[in-house]
């Protein structure tokens, strides 16, 4: 590994090349999304909707909550219905139903097996058919379905509305009643609805499948899994199997030639002084834990809403905090305490290993956090804002709630984060600059630590790139930029880095030997991670293309997953090598329990929905929240706080370093995450994938379905690790408290030492 050269290189090619093709891919995205017609008329000349009904009709949907609130596409929030999959299947069983009492006067389930299915051939032909004129932009339908269109229009009205009778369903759904209160706008989604449905059964142009690639299942219309679906599944499994092949016989000889470090007899950073601006971090790793704090509330909240709709335990929260309130910010918290772990990470650590505090740096540091607060705050109060429907459509967009999962904050607040990451950037370029340019043996590893700051900056960019009239389709495109290549990608290179420059400050890893792993395995990742970012969009209105390119790259990504148990190993061993060591032992091993969750929660769990058969069927069900908790708390969680204690430890007073402490918050909360997946999350999702490759997922996530006694029963099991999870956290709070007020209590601490900084200088 020591052919740094060689490395760079090879990095630089799987750059380039994969994002050049992820770039073409983008380009057949935009040329081939599904057509927002600019009327649909029935055959009689009544206008249904126009263009600006689906457009302002999406607006509506995202100030209700969007993806927070049941799914489009499958993407968003698992309680209430997929709205696409279920307008779907709601249409179509409408016009059987039509047509059977029309033909035959009965209804469609007293009819023979012959007269259904002549019906459902009919069905099939009227739904698939593509009767899209591009040159005029109207779409024409049949007089009956624009009977039926009515008819659901109605029904959802009334859904959205306050309709009595549909008050138990909505508390089903966990949705407030009245959650659009002006009709005007809930008729306008519904055409938004309309639209997403009939891109899901309508058939591209000269081709057999539809413009979601015969997604959702729903056997009523003909939609059944691709020929393309099946065959490059099967594919992807088998370059899986090469992958790991090649991977572990590369790791076997590279491992072979690889020198042991020499462990030192005492600490090298005992004798670290932090800088003005290093102590000025320790504000934020309190935010971290606040914030940490807050969101697993709201994910106990959360929860709590699929089997009591509108009310906690009997107290009627929904009113004030309604579902699609409490999981947006359950989830944005989520990304917010993890990125501010992580900034603050590299905020301290700059100076620390360049020996370099720069001009006005503390000042720096400070108005950034001023800016991050603002973020959070003002970003959670526009949301609440927009689903309590007081902010208007426009304002919606800027200030508001967009309605993209992950991506939830108005426009506004995006420019703001967007801003504060270039100034962070710029706080971290300032103070590793010393150490960039001089001569040493870490100097690459710092490069690759810059290099990832940058990645980080500019990348977040991606969710700036749509406007309030773009392309559901082009949306979801760049969104995934966000989600997968900013929060998965880079922000993973960087704690690498930073792992690795930690290890050879410690003396623990050679510096050569260091960078050249963190070379190959950013190249490895990379090399799955830019082009698996098309496993999120198989069924959002894009190409074929999109299913087997993502196939293949995202199975290359569980690649290098294969190996993080040889990893975990590594990192226990290293926190067992020398005495002193044990000082940090805890630290190392919340990054042992990073790569146990890789390995199962981003690996076996993320293969399981992988594979676009897999996908095609369970995507929106509990399975995927079964990736999503494994892998974002138990990798990126887990990583962010292991960073967050080591500079702890240079912030607190050594003596009121408490282990004991630690070792119960690691094992509370890798036990609680273990018992909210393998005794609610992981079950629940099984029964759930199990009925929709039976009857389709609009069955998967109906209240019939979801409200069974055995699946609130699985809901009520999520408590136990909920609350052991909840404790973790709360002893985590514990530790800091303690470490803080240990450096207040008169001792002698280096955090609050006042003689001049001395920082470890790099080698």
């Amino acid at each position: 590994m020591r052919n740094t050269k060689r490395l760079w290189l090879y990095l630089a090619i799987v750059m380039l090349a994969s994002f050049a093709w992820l770039g073409l891919i983008g380009r057949e995205i935009y040329h081939q999304a599904p057509p927002v017609p600019g009327q649909i008329v029935a055959e009689d000349g009544t206008v249904l909707y126009t263009r600006d009904d689906i457009e302002t009709g999406r607006k509506v949907w995202q100030s209700a909550g969007g993806m927070q609130l049941g799914s489009i596409w499958g993407h968003g929030a698992y309680l209430a219905p997929d709205w696409s999959a279920d307008w779907l299947h709601r249409e179509a069983t409408a016009l059987l139903e039509r047509w059977a009492r029309a033909e035959f006067g009965a209804p469609f389930d007293t009819l023979d097996s012959y007269d259904q299915a002549a019906l459902k051939a009919r069905l099939r032909d009227e739904l698939r058919a593509n009767r899209y004129d591009p040159e005029t932009g109207v779409l024409t339908v049949s007089n009956d379905r624009a009977a039926v269109i009515r008819e659901l229009a109605a029904y959802y009205n009334d859904l959205f509305g306050a309709a009595p009778e549909l008050e138990e369903l909505r508390e089903q759904y966990a949705m407030p009643n009245n959650a659009v209160p002006d009709e005007t706008r809930r008729q306008a989604m519904t055409g938004f609805f309309f639209w997403t449905a009939w891109a899901a059964t309508t058939e591209r142009p000269g081709q057999e499948i539809t413009y979601t690639s015969n997604w959702p299942f729903e056997p009523l219309v003909g939609n059944s899994p691709t020929t393309g679906t099946t065959v490059w599944s099967i594919a992807s499994v088998i370059l899986l199997i090469f992958g790991i092949g090649v991977l572990v016989w590369y790791y076997a000889m590279a491992r072979a030639e690889e020198p042991h470090p020499e462990v030192p007899s005492s600490d090298p950073l005992l004798s670290l002084r932090p800088t003005p601006s290093m102590r000025a971090t320790g504000k934020y790793f309190a935010t971290v834990i606040a914030l940490f704090l807050a969101q697993i509330g709201l994910g106990s909240v959360t929860a709590h809403y699929a089997v009591e709709g509108h009310h906690f335990f009997g107290l009627p929260l929904a009113e004030i905090l309604p579902y699609a309130v409490t999981r947006t910010w359950h989830t944005q918290l989520a990304v917010f305490w993890i990125a501010t772990a992580w900034l603050a990470t590299g905020l301290y650590i700059a100076p620390a290993v360049s020996g370099h505090e720069p001009r006005f740096q503390r000042l720096g540091v400070n108005l950034l956090y001023g800016a991050l607060l603002l973020v959070v705050v003002g970003s959670m109060a526009g949301e609440w804002f927009a689903v309590q429907q007081i902010i208007d459509l426009p304002l919606n967009f800027w200030f508001g709630h967009q309605g993209y999962e992950y991506v939830d904050l108005g426009r506004f607040w995006q420019i703001l984060l967007f801003v504060g990451l270039i100034v962070w950037l710029t706080l971290v370029g300032r103070a590793l600059w010393p150490a960039l340019r001089a001569p040493s043996e870490s100097r690459t590893l710092l490069v690759i630590l810059f290099l990832s700051t940058v990645a980080i900056g500019l990348f977040y960019g991606a969710g700036l790139t749509w406007g309030q009239h773009t392309h559901l389709s082009v949306i979801e495109y760049w969104r995934w930029w966000v989600v997968h290549l900013w929060v998965e990608g880079f922000f993973e290179v960087f704690a690498t880095a930073v792992i690795a420059l930690l290890f050879v400050r410690l003396g623990l890893a050679r510096a050569g030997v260091a960078t050249g792993a963190v070379l190959f395995a950013t190249i490895v990742f990379l090399l799955g991670g830019i082009l698996g970012t098309l496993h999120h969009l198989y069924w959002t209105g894009t190409p074929t293309s999109v299913i087997a390119v993502g196939a293949m790259f995202s199975a290359l990504e569980v690649v290098p997953l294969a190996l993080l148990g040889v990893e975990g190993y590594e990192n226990y061993r290293l926190s067992r090598s020398a005495p002193w060591v044990a000082t940090y032992r805890w630290p190392i091993l919340f990054f042992v329990g990073v790569a146990f969750w890789n390995l199962l929660g981003a690996g076996v769990f993320g293969f399981m929905i992988n594979p676009p058969i897999s996908l095609y069927y369970i995507q929106g069900l509990n399975t995927t929240a079964v990736h999503a908790h494994s892998a974002l708390f138990g990798v990126y969680g887990l990583l962010g706080i292991g960073l967050m204690l080591f500079c702890l430890r240079g912030l607190g007073a050594r003596q009121a370093w408490n282990d004991g402490l630690l070792k119960t918050s690691f094992w509370l909360l890798n036990g609680g995450l273990a018992g909210m997946v393998f005794l609610s999350l992981l079950p629940m999702g099984t029964l759930q994938a199990w009925a929709a490759v039976t009857h389709g997922l609009w069955y998967a996530r109906s209240a019939e379905f979801m409200h069974q006694p055995i699946i609130e029963w699985l809901v009520w099991l999520r408590v136990p690790g909920d609350v052991i999870f909840a404790a973790g956290g709360v002893v985590l709070a514990w530790f800091a408290f303690r470490l803080w007020r240990g450096g207040r209590g008169g001792a002698p601490v280096r955090a609050t030492d006042t003689r001049p900084a001395r920082t470890v200088p790099a080698e």
